[in-house]
């Protein structure tokens, strides 16, 4: 049995991690130590869902074999009821460790860095840009998660042409992976007398937070420059050259970052900054890739697709990718996001089991 086999190696994985966590060797080195141990942590519900199935399997064996041998009606009568249970709790469980074993995505414990800038529609777009960058930070309050602006530029009644933060939480990856995309609005602007309902847009990117080893950067191919900050007012404006622009040279790719009042903080903060942006460059290459393999995935990553609308006047939210409405813009405009992010990430599975088993 296929399922059994693959349950196998991954325990006879899982004790050898055990073992060699256990020797002197290993325990006087961290390193090592927390390479075994983040593996460990990894394997540990495939484990407790494979002791559950054997358990399950060998009590369904017991009851058929009481079935087979037994002439006392009440045992029997017994045993078909346990039986009757363990075969319909089997499928859950054999799905939940179909999705365990699935291949994970090998960003998902980091930290993420989200950039979101107004598209289509003048002030309104902005004002919603300010509303996804609320609705972002409330989540990750609600998660107990550390949120840092790196750069942001304000417009003067409250919105933002665009703004960059960083969330840093271990799994804030794969619980935000979804959200880059296109996001549309429909609602009727604070500025319009008439009435009318208008539509306007911002796009989403959410980058996986580069390690040091994710990604080389040599000096000499770095243009820094530093400059006053700017912005509407407030904690974003200062009177020295703090703002730092890095560019990298051989990619174009340019990174700022203004929001701290010394000019060295902001400048460890746009480095990394700068390696998150190459280390998206080549997450999404490799993206591409799969996306030609694997047609119909919902965490794709594509920032031109138009991923969800957000209706106002009808308190909808409706994910386009998967065929989702729900009736609670008010909640999730506030942060209650779960219910949104588990039917993403369940849908995920889905198309990777499809893929899996293909």
């Amino acid at each position: 049995m296929e399922l059994w086999k693959k349950l196998e190696e991954v325990e006879q994985t899982y004790r050898e991690v055990e073992s060699r966590m256990s020797e002197p060797d290993v325990a006087s080195n961290p390193a090592e130590m927390q390479v075994l141990g983040k593996k460990h942590v990894e394997l540990e519900p495939i484990i407790d869902s494979y002791l559950e199935y054997r358990r399950i399997t060998r009590e369904m064996e017991d009851s058929r074999q009481i079935l087979s041998e037994e002439t006392d009606e009440g045992l029997r009568e017994m045993a078909r009821d346990e039986l009757a249970k363990l075969e319909d709790a089997l499928p859950e469980l054999e799905r939940r460790i179909h999705i365990l074993l699935l291949p994970r995505d090998r960003d998902d414990d980091k930290n993420v860095v989200i950039e979101i800038r107004g598209g289509t529609g003048g002030e309104e777009a902005a004002l919603f840009a300010a509303d996804l960058f609320r609705m972002y930070t409330r989540f990750a309050e609600l998660e107990r998660w550390k949120v840092e602006i790196l750069d942001a530029n304000e417009t003067g009644i409250g919105g933002y042409k665009e703004v960059v933060f960083r969330i840093e939480a271990t799994g804030a990856y794969s619980k935000l992976k979804y959200e880059s995309g296109v996001h549309r609005v429909q609602r009727v602007p604070a500025t319009e007398a008439s009435g009318r309902v208008h539509t306007s847009a911002a796009t989403v990117a959410v980058l996986p937070e580069a390690e040091d080893v994710d990604v080389e950067i040599r000096p000499e191919d770095l243009k820094i420059d530093t400059y006053r900050s700017g912005g509407a007012g407030g904690q974003h404006v200062n009177m020295t050259d703090s703002a730092v622009r890095i560019t990298h040279i051989p990619t174009g790719v340019v990174v700022t970052c203004q929001d701290e009042r010394s000019q060295i903080k902001n400048r460890a903060k746009a480095m990394q900054f700068l390696r998150t942006k190459l280390y998206d460059v080549e997450l999404r290459r490799r993206q591409d890739v799969m996306a030609a393999e694997r047609k119909g995935q919902v965490g794709s990553g594509d920032r031109s697709e138009r991923i969800r609308t957000y209706n106002f006047p009808q308190n909808r939210v409706t994910d386009h990718r998967i065929g989702l409405t729900l009736h609670k813009l008010d909640q999730i405009i506030n942060g209650d996001m779960n219910e949104l992010i588990e039917a993403l990430t369940m849908a995920d599975q889905a198309e990777k089991m499809k893929n899996f088993a293909a």
